[in-house]
């Protein structure tokens, strides 16, 4: 790990600046209006020009915002800065001339960053292919349970420009940061931050897998306490390594195994730090029991030692680790556990929409009959199912693409029985869930963990997670 004083340049006036905004959505909207109340000469860009856009691009002109719909392809003439939508791709034409013109670009995170105030409160970091949003918020929950004024923001649905620039005061807050807007925010310097895994993922926006792990670990750059790692994926360690972190700044492992000195991990049932206490050569400090994490899976447990790590950079004490673990409740879809059926357990795990989070899924349960397929965004499924094999009692597949996942369990589980289904209507769940009751044996856990997206056949996961549970309830009735 390097070393560098760095100090975030806040830039007090937009005033008669010309910023081009790129996208209007989630996070144009806002920084549209932002920038407008500083004085900027705002245009904003979007390639979209639907109904939705139109009423956006109405709210925005009301107020003297220049909007371009259907072309966000050409750069305004005389453009001086572009805060851009965190998904708008690098290799867009509109970057591309701003390159060649000297014109920077930023995100919506490095627009909140360059904007707090004075004093402002730091930020504890958070990315990672998966788990993000649960480690964020168990964060959030050991903060408020060290009683300190915090909140879980960013890729989590609040704005940052919300959180920076709202009346509410914060001692520190808990930021999930997506490779996309990581990419986008060149001075961001957190507190201390945490990369809790990586996979291959979104490698179409990326361009290439070292590419996609360059921008995770720009989450470390400037760190001023600890640069958290997970000790099981070296490829976070190496992110770490490559970092140009303030002075005395530390790298943390967390592990599910025995720690060593400057880890946090799991010995006998307990959570325990030897990374943030006096003597770490030969002492630890216990922090919550494994039961106290909800729910206990492998890689929640690794969440919650992430969470409990960037909590103990900030000083928190050990107490509120356990306290706030206790308290926190995981969001739908993630490992919920919707009801026992005749001795069988059904898991709704919608969210796992890629490989990673699957393999984590099925590693959490010893007997399965594995509910899986959707869009595949790309993955392949062997390396997946010959890790999962010996845990399947059975498979149902469904979506557009079960036959790559069909095709790999006959290369690596071929004894495993496959129920491939065609439908794709609204009553698709309610057959598959009840062919897997048909699979499933006393002490089996029915798993809807797609490792595809959702797309083919639903809004979204949560519509995915809400259709299972609502077939398992009616076979339970």
């Amino acid at each position: 790990m390097g070393s560098g004083q760095v100090t975030s340049s806040v830039p007090s006036e937009f005033q008669g600046k010309r910023v081009t905004v790129a996208g209007l959505g989630v996070s144009g909207v806002p920084a549209a209006k932002v920038l407008h109340a500083r004085g900027a000469i705002v245009t904003v860009v979007n390639d979209g020009d639907d109904a939705r856009a139109r009423e956006q691009a109405a709210e925005l002109e009301a107020l003297g915002v220049t909007v371009r719909l259907g072309d966000g392809a050409t750069l305004p003439e005389g453009t001086e800065l572009i805060v851009t939508a965190p998904g708008w791709k690098p290799d867009k034409p509109l970057f591309v001339a701003a390159g060649k013109a000297g014109v920077p670009v930023w995100g919506d995170v490095e627009l909140a960053w360059r904007l707090r105030g004075p004093g402002a409160a730091p930020w504890l970091a958070v990315t990672g292919t998966n788990g993000k949003t649960t480690t964020v918020q168990m964060l959030a929950s050991i903060l408020a349970a060290a009683g300190l004024r915090t909140a879980a923001v960013g890729n989590i649905g609040v704005s940052l420009l919300d959180a920076v620039l709202g009346e509410e005061e914060y001692d520190v807050l808990a930021v999930e940061l997506s490779s996309y807007q990581l990419h986008w925010a060149p001075s961001l310097r957190a507190h201390s931050a945490a990369v809790l895994n990586l996979a291959p993922d979104h490698l179409d926006w990326h361009g290439s897998m070292e590419a996609y792990a360059a921008d995770k670990g720009r989450i470390y750059e400037g760190n001023r306490i600890a640069c958290v790692y997970n000790v099981a994926d070296k490829l976070t360690e190496d992110l770490v390594r490559e970092a140009d972190v303030e002075e005395g700044c530390r790298a943390v492992g967390f592990t599910l195994g025995t720690p060593g000195p400057s880890q946090l991990g799991v010995v006998e049932g307990i959570l325990v730090d030897r990374a943030f206490v006096e003597n770490r050569q030969k002492n630890a400090q216990e922090l919550a029991e494994v039961s106290d994490v909800n729910p206990p899976a492998p890689h929640n447990i690794a969440n919650a030692l992430a969470a409990a790590a960037l909590a103990r950079a900030y000083g928190v004490p050990a107490t509120a680790v356990r306290d706030g673990l206790r308290a926190f409740r995981p969001d739908a879809h993630r490992i919920a556990h919707v009801a026992d059926i005749d001795g069988v357990a059904y898991v709704d795990d919608s969210k796992a929409t890629n490989t990673h989070a699957t393999e984590a899924s099925l590693a959490s349960y010893e007997s399965i009959v594995w509910i899986a397929g959707g869009l595949a965004k790309g993955a392949t499924f062997d390396e997946l199912v010959a890790k999962s094999a010996k845990r399947l009692r059975g498979a149902v597949l469904i979506g557009a693409d079960r036959a790559l996942i069909r095709e790999a369990l006959a290369r690596h589980a071929p004894e495993v029985p496959v129920v491939d289904l065609e439908r794709t209507d609204t009553g698709a769940m309610l057959q598959a869930v009840t062919e897997a009751k048909r699979l499933a044996r006393t002490g089996d856990t029915v798993l809807l963990a797609p490792a595809c997206a959702s797309m083919d056949m639903f809004t979204n996961y949560n519509q995915r997670g809400d259709a299972f549970a609502a077939a398992v309830r009616e076979l339970g009735a």
